[in-house]
């Protein structure tokens, strides 16, 4: 496997717009080469006798059915607002710009 350089690891801060130190370069250097080097032991491992799989853990659906209920009127929907226009709501405009 590709050992990766000084100027690997700089070009993919720079793609990624990560602001890096000198010090932070040369430790993900030595970090990044690191993980690159347990990728080649474990592509060297017989893996034959393993069945492919998508999941490694058993999965269960926790939640519940969606079945429709009864639901509240727009009256008691908006039973407690401090103002409402009709059935809706009167909220105050939250983007900037916006008239």
């Amino acid at each position: 496997m590709a050992i990766l350089s000084r100027a690997d690891v700089a070009h993919v801060a720079h793609l990624a717009r990560l602001g890096l130190t000198d010090a932070e370069l040369t430790l993900l250097e030595g970090q990044l080469n690191h993980i690159l080097d347990q990728y080649r032991v474990l592509s060297e491992l017989d893996t034959t006798a393993i069945p492919p799989t998508a999941q490694t853990i058993e999965l269960e659906n926790i939640l519940r059915e969606d079945t429709p209920g009864s639901s509240l009127t727009p009256e008691e929907a908006l039973a407690g607002a401090p103002e409402r226009q009709g059935d809706y709501f009167v909220v105050p405009v939250v983007v900037e710009g916006a008239d």
